[in-house]
This record gives structure tokens, C-alpha cells and sequence, in this order.
């Protein structure tokens, strides 16, 4: 959970003026543009990219995109753009603009395939070898267009390569457009009939021009394409009554008849947990009038002990936050890893840079979404990623994207002093002095001091000036730094992990009540602590963000209504675009209405 809490001046004082930081505003089309001309003249050469897929957890949720075909130089399609060149950009405050569009000539012209909005000017060019002067009037005329959408590749990465460069440039409009458009309508446009067997056969040998990376990426895209379509078509059949449900399935002992060697049928059970899924979500239709509802919770329980591996309390708890569906949906993504993600660190480069210099290293990477302006996402890469020249250099942070949002609620602003009450290993910190473009004062403590030496390693690499590292307590840290001395506190409080069962996956079996209730407890006690700590006068401050790894009530929603039990203070909305509400009820739990605005 992610709550943003600001604190209050006590009834009978003057009410302070707060001034919330508003989110950082979206960068322009100039800027795009330039982002856009700046990374493919940082010689973006063979490098590889492809969809992006955003990690999850209580601080807030990335919907995965699914990633878009590959085009010729290893980019997918809707980031194809962010490391393409841009003939004709000039420099500005703004960043470069695109010059203006040279319209073609009237006449028709070939229909477009994909987003392009700028007409092809010319006649239809082949895939066989054009004479030089006119290939490269066709490409000049591409190149001077301003939606340079038609071109996904680099040219200028690409001089080791044989062939000419005319040669390229008609390959690439040819993958782009649609040749065959018009004749699939009874056009006259293309003088080849077997159309559909030349463009396999194309495709065919663009594959083998691929480099391996390239390869991996576009098997991968195909792949997940495969797996998207087999998921909708299955959400159809289900949501229509399609898929034949047993609803007998109870009287099956799959986990109890062992096949060889002892192991469980899993493909049998995972059948019965779909069939057990698909009766609870309809169950006055699909139910078998001799079965009562407790009995096909009891068996899913069971099979799903059985095949994900979670213990009574975990089931228990996850079915009681969940519908049956949402929550095998949760223990399946728990079965996947995370994807690699990585922070660029503003103090010293910017992500246009970074990522061109990753590509042509061998890494294969996008940018995490949005809703970052220094996130990247690694799919693969030929080389290490946490030993690069770049990465000793301090150039980004290994850091889970889910722990970007934390400080992008605390939202720092220049010169302030900023506590952040439990630091290692580092990453928090270092984004919090990024933000903040190592002015003011930032307190870095953390309990455990062996950790403290990756918090001591991180800012050093990462050139960071203004933190202060200290060894305390938590809880008595108002004692050291006093009572309303701070503007803002970042408390990303210890929990029990329940939230990133994929990064450890102890914790299926490892945890129980008593455990969730001994981390609320010291979650009140650092919070309470946290906000005796923030200054409510504070003239840009008076914040404080309590965050988890936790998706337990008890240590969220729980902790956050004890606190505006016991001291002045409000929740207000954490200014991120995405995320559930937290709950102002659950079960026997009754919460303030304003924590709906928690995440």
C-alpha cells in the first residue's frame, strides 16, 4: 500500500499555507522529438528491443503492455520511434523541433500499414535492386516528411553493414507499407500475384539478416502473442458457458492418486481448479445443487496447496481479499519473475544516453512505461548488466520499478531536508537526491548497520553529496533530530513480504498470523515516529509516505487508521495515476473514508 499522509496544524492555530508539489508535467512533442533524434545520433546501432512489461506491488500496479511486432532493427513497433533519427530537427529551449513537412506531389499513392499519416510520394518501389538515383530520391522524400514513423531502424547504425544504403532505405518502406493494400481491393497495384507466399518468404529472409538478440525478441514477441490469444479465447469461452464444466469434479482424488514416482497429477489439478474457478464465479447456475459453496471452497484450498505450494493461513488470506479468480490469477504472476528493471540516475546522464550506450553493448531493453522518466526494462542482454562501464560509473541503479513510486509520492523539492527512516539498500535515497539534484539535506538511517554499507556504496557511485547516513533506531529517531524539525519523511516500513512472494518465495509457507501482527505493531510505532518528525508549518512540506511490501489489511489500511487515531493528520491522494483504493471496510475492520485514497 502507498498512503500520503499530510499533517495538520491542532485546532485554534492559523491554517498553514501547504503548497503540494504538483506532479511533473509531461514532456512536449518538442521534447519527445528530441529525445527521439538525440538517441539515434548517440549511435544506437545493432541493439535490440522489445514490449514493455512493468512490475507490480503495493506501492501501486504497471498494467504489462504486450509487446508489438519487431521491426527491422530490433525495436517493437510502439517504441520503435523513441530511437529512430529525425531528419531535419533543430535545437530549442523546448528541445528540437522537426522541420517543417515537404509535401508530395499530388497523386495517389500506396495505402498505409501501421500509424503513418504522411502519404508515400512516387510510384510503388520493389523489393529487387532500384537504380541509385532514384532509390535515393525516395528515401530523401521519407526522410523530410515530419511523421518519420516510416522508418523503425537506425541508418546510421548500420555502415558496417554490406549493402548500400539505398538498398536498406527501400527494405524499410517496403516492410512499412502496405504494397499489396490496393490489390487486395482489385487494385493494379503489384505485378506479382502469389502475394501471400512472397511476403513469407520475405519474411523469411528479413529473419535471417536478424542478429541473435534480435532473433530472441521477436521468438519472444510471437510467443507471448500466442499465449495473449490463448488466454482471450479461453476468458471467452468461459464468460459464454462454452468450456464444458464438470461440476462433480469434487468427487475426483487427483492429489491422492500419485502417478509416477509419487508426483501428483498437476495437469489434472490445475483442470479442477479452472472448473472449481469458473462454478464459484456463476454459482447459482453452475453449481451442482448436491455441493453447498463451502465444499468447493474447501477443495480449491486443497488443489491449490497442492500445485502453487501455499499454506492454509496464505490461501486463507488471499481468498479473503480476492475472488477465487483474481486470486489464482495473483498466484500464477507470483510464479513468474519479475523483469529486470533499472533507474537512470539524473545526477549524471540522461535516459536517451544511457539507453543508447546499453544497446550497443548488447542489452535489449524499453522504457517501463509512461508514468517513469528514468525507468528501463531489460529483456536480455549479452553482457552483464550489474559489471557495465556505465553501471561503475554510477550512470543507473538496479532498482524494481514498484519502488519507484514511493519517492515519486513524497514528491521532494529543492533545499528541503528529507528523512528516510529504513535507507538500504540505497535505491529510495539515491532517486530522493536525484529529485532533489543534491541540494538540501537528506537523512539516510538504517537499524541494521551491516546494510549500511550498500547505502554508503550506492551513494558514492551514484554521486550523491547531500545525504547524511546515520545509524539508528527508528523509533527514537525524534530524539536525534528532533521534534518537528524535518519537511518530509519517506517510510518504507519493514513488512512481511506478502506483496513479492516472487522475489522470495519463502514466504508461501514461512508466514502466519502472529507474524503480521508483530510487523503492524512496529509499523505504528515507526509512523507515529514519522510524523512527530515532519514540521506541519513546513512552507513546500509537512508530507509523510508510509509504504509496504505488503498486501495484508493488517499492516496497510490497519496502520494508517491507528495513526489518524492518535495524531493531527489527513490522508491525501498520493498524485499517481494508477492503483485501487485502499479499503475503508473489510470484514470486521472499519476505516476512515479517506483511505480510499490510499494505494
Amino acid at each position: 500500500i502507498l498512503w500520503h499522509c499530510q499533517l495538520a496544524q491542532p485546532p485554534g492555530q492559523a491554517k498553514m499555507a501547504q503548497g503540494k508539489p504538483k506532479p511533473s508535467p509531461k514532456p512536449s512533442t518538442g521534447q519527445r522529438q528530441g529525445f527521439k533524434a538525440a538517441v539515434a545520433s548517440a549511435g544506437a546501432g545493432k541493439g535490440s528491443a522489445k514490449g514493455a512489461h512493468a512490475a507490480n506491488s503495493n506501492g501501486g500496479v504497471t498494467k504489462p503492455t504486450s509487446a508489438g511486432p519487431v521491426s527491422k532493427k530490433g525495436f517493437s513497433d510502439h517504441n520503435a520511434a523513441w530511437l529512430k533519427p529525425t531528419k531535419g530537427m533543430q535545437p530549442g529551449p523546448g528541445g528540437p523541433k522537426p522541420a517543417k513537412a515537404i509535401q508530395p506531389a499530388a497523386g495517389p499513392g500506396p495505402k498505409l500499414k501501421g500509424k503513418q499519416s504522411v502519404p508515400a510520394p512516387g510510384p510503388k518501389p520493389s523489393k529487387r535492386k532500384q537504380p541509385e538515383s532514384e532509390s535515393e530520391e525516395g528515401e530523401d522524400d521519407l526522410l523530410d516528411s515530419s511523421d518519420g514513423d516510416a522508418l523503425l531502424g537506425s541508418s546510421e547504425g548500420d555502415e558496417g553493414e554490406e549493402g548500400s544504403e539505398d538498398e536498406e532505405g527501400l527494405e524499410l518502406l517496403g516492410d512499412e507499407f502496405d504494397m499489396d493494400g490496393e490489390d487486395d481491393e482489385g487494385g493494379t497495384g503489384s505485378d506479382d500475384e502469389g502475394g501471400e507466399d512472397d511476403g513469407e518468404m520475405d519474411e523469411d529472409e528479413d529473419e535471417d539478416d536478424l542478429t541473435e538478440v534480435e532473433k530472441s525478441a521477436l521468438a519472444l514477441d510471437k510467443f507471448k502473442a500466442q499465449q495473449f490469444k490463448m488466454a482471450a479465447q479461453e476468458a471467452k469461452d468461459m464468460a459464454s458457458g462454452a468450456m464444458d464444466i464438470d461440476t462433480n469434479m469434487l468427487d475426483g482424488d487427483l492429489d491422492d492418486a500419485p502417478g509416477q514416482a509419487g508426483v501428483p497429477d498437476l495437469a489434472g489439478i490445475q483442470r479442477r481448479i479452472k472448473e472449481v474457478v469458473a462454478v464459484l464465479e456463476d454459482f447459482a447456475t453452475r453449481r451442482d445443487p448436491s455441493r453447498s459453496r463451502s465444499e468447493y471452497l474447501s477443495r480449491l484450498k486443497r488443489d491449490l496447496a497442492a500445485y502453487y505450494g501455499y499454506n492454509d493461513f496464505m490461501l486463507e488470506a488471499l481468498l479473503s481479499l480476492f475472488a477465487p479468480g483474481e486470486a489464482v490469477e495473483l498466484m500464477e504472476a507470483n510464479e513468474v519473475a519479475r523483469p529486470l528493471t533499472l533507474r537512470t540516475n539524473g545526477l549524471k546522464t540522461r535516459r536517451r544516453e544511457l539507453a543508447a550506450a546499453l544497446i550497443n553493448r548488447g542489452v535489449n531493453l524499453d522504457p517501463i512505461g509512461k508514468w517513469s522518466k528514468v525507468g528501463l526494462v531489460v529483456y536480455d542482454s549479452k553482457v552483464p548488466i550489474g559489471a557495465t562501464p556505465e553501471y561503475m560509473a554510477g550512470h543507473y541503479m538496479l532498482q524494481g520499478a514498484s519502488s519507484f513510486m514511493p519517492c515519486m509520492a513524497l514528491a521532494p523539492q529543492l533545499n528541503e531536508t528529507v528523512v528516510d527512516m529504513a535507507a538500504a539498500p540505497g535505491g529510495k535515497t539515491t532517486y530522493i537526491a536525484a529529485l532533489m539534484r543534491n541540494t538540501g539535506t537528506i537523512f539516510a538511517n538504517e537499524l541494521n548497520k551491516e546494510r549500511l554499507k550498500a547505502v554508503v556504496g550506492n551513494l558514492h557511485r551514484l554521486g550523491v553529496t547531500n545525504t547524511i547516513v546515520s545509524n539508528y533506531d527508528g523509533r527514537e529517531l525524534v530524539k536525534s533530530l528532533g521534534a518537528n524539525s524535518v519537511d518530509r519523511v519517506l517510510l518504507d516500513a519493514p513488512c512481511s513480504g506478502t506483496g513479492v512472494v516472487s522475489k522470495d518465495p519463502s514466504v508461501k509457507t514461512s508466514k502466519n498470523q502472529a507474524d503480521i501482527w508483530r510487523c503492524a505493531h512496529l509499523q505504528k510505532q515507526l509512523l507515529l515516529e514519522a510524523i512527530d518528525l515532519v514540521d506541519a508549518r513546513s512552507k513546500t512540506g509537512g508530507y509523510v509516505v508510509y509504504s509496504t511490501c505488503s498486501i495484508m489489511v493488517e499492516e496497510d489500511e490497519n496502520v494508517v487508521n491507528y495513526a489518524l487515531k492518535k495524531r493531527h493528520v489527513k490522508v491525501v491522494s498520493t498524485g499517481l495515476e494508477f492503483g485501487k483504493d485502499g479499503f475503508s471496510r473489510y470484514r470486521d475492520f472499519r476505516f476512515h473514508p479517506s483511505l480510499a485514497l490510499a494505494r
